[in-house]
């Protein structure tokens, strides 16, 4: 499931730096390090002692929610955007609301 999901994001993602290499000759913002840090160490903390089904699950629902509710936001507050990054950014979070109902499984 998770190779599944990988791939979803690896394609969604392969889109956006596409899209990007066509209209922009900025660089995209990148996550600043220490955030990425924490992160990492939170997800570590978070499964040093539950490494199961159900506490994984949870912990991807809430990153996923968290997508969708900034991605409705981006869709819902920007409504001239470019027509080619609406539709990544609704296929994107159609994406994260179907993974959310596939995640659900394992809680």
């Amino acid at each position: 499931v998770l190779d599944v999901e990988y791939n979803k994001y690896q394609d969604i993602s392969n889109r956006v730096n596409d899209l990007y290499d066509n209209y922009s000759n900025k660089e995209p913002h990148e996550t600043n390090p220490m955030t990425k840090m924490m992160t990492w160490y939170g997800i570590q903390m978070n499964t040093m002692t539950d490494k199961s089904n159900s506490n994984i699950s949870e912990l991807l629902l809430q990153g996923t929610n968290m997508g969708i509710i900034e991605g409705r936001r981006l869709l819902n507050n920007n409504p001239s955007v470019d027509k080619n990054v609406r539709q990544i950014l609704d296929d994107f979070v159609v994406m994260q609301e179907d993974s959310v109902e596939t995640l659900k499984k394992y809680l």
